[in-house]
């Protein structure tokens, strides 16, 4: 934009210098005939022009148009693409605005994506927030929505609608960074669910007294995973056999009290067949209290607060919600 009317001042001088030197014009006319050259507008000339005064009037124009062509063009893409890039800020900035229990991604690096693809996977909402200008520029998927910033700056958390938000997801490869957005998040939010990447086991107990939720080390769920394959195989393959999508043929997913038919409601495992009427099975119980129960009894009762674990395919699970 400088560059562009730096360029067009400096053709209008020339041109009114010109036009003094070799036609004797007073500055007022001058600077009149270079517009007019300038601008391509073709009003009449105030006098004819000497042979030094076409030679100069033909070099300026072919500079002009140069000049003229190239300054438009900046200064057009100044504004449009300017406008363009706050109009789409502004439309983020509202849907995000207007989210409400959704999941805030902190993070759009390997992890950051498995996070979101798992996320589109369940049709769960969530906004992404990433510094790197090139990350977001780059990333073709629409249904990803954006937040341009610094995780660990209250005013971006606040941006992505972190006082409405469900779950916060910090996967920054810095510990420092997931430290802090934690500490940021519980601030803004006590009501948050934070889950946190972390790097050692130094790292987790900070990030669990920061208020972290849930620390996740990826290396040692990797090396563990690892182990695992050599002294339980078997058990392993078929833990990874089960899907958690809801695309295979065998499907493990948990359904919350409130998400069952009424009819299921203060019952026990017995009294509501499940196994009977869909042919899932229940394989897990979490109670009000937050106490986990594997192979559950029939004697169990489902109360408001409890969640099911169901083991079974994806009609047969379907069948089981309201």
């Amino acid at each position: 934009m400088f560059y562009a009317a730096i360029a067009l001042v400096t053709v209008l001088l020339t041109g009114t210098i010109g036009f003094m030197y070799f036609e004797g014009d007073s500055f007022l006319d001058a600077i009149f005939l270079s517009i007019i050259t300038l601008s391509t507008v073709g009003y009449s000339l105030l006098h004819d022009l000497t042979s030094e005064g076409k030679i100069f009037t033909i070099f300026l124009i072919f500079i002009s148009l140069a000049v003229y062509a190239y300054s438009i063009s900046i200064i057009t893409s100044y504004f449009v693409e300017g406008n363009m890039e706050k109009l789409i800020r502004g439309r983020i900035h509202k849907k995000s605005k207007k989210m409400k229990d959704h999941t805030i991604v902190c993070g759009y690096g390997r992890i950051g994506k498995q996070v979101t693809e798992e996320l589109l996977a369940y049709n769960i909402p969530f906004l992404v927030i990433d510094e790197k200008t090139e990350v977001i520029s780059n990333d073709t998927n629409e249904k990803v929505i954006f937040v341009e910033g610094d995780a660990t700056n209250d005013d971006v958390l606040l941006k992505a609608g972190i006082e409405n938000a469900k779950t916060l997801i910090s996967a920054l490869p810095l510990d420092a960074d997931n430290l802090y957005i934690s500490l940021s998040s519980r601030s803004l939010n006590k009501n948050i669910t934070v889950i946190s990447r972390g790097s050692d086991e130094s790292a987790e107990k900070k990030l669990y007294l920061a208020g972290a939720d849930h620390v996740i080390l990826p290396e040692k769920v990797g090396g563990a995973h690892m182990a695992k394959l050599v002294t339980k195989k078997n058990v392993v393959e078929f833990l990874d056999h089960l899907s958690y999508r809801g695309d295979s043929l065998t499907n493990l997913e948990e359904i919350d009290y409130m998400d069952l038919p009424e009819e299921y409601h203060n019952k026990t495992i017995l009294e509501i067949g499940i196994r009977k009427k869909s042919g899932a099975n229940i394989v897990g119980f979490k109670t009000s209290k937050g106490e986990f129960i594997i192979n559950p009894t029939p004697d169990v009762k489902i109360e408001i607060g409890s969640t099911l674990f169901v083991l079974g395919t994806p009609e047969q699970i379907k069948s089981l919600r309201k």
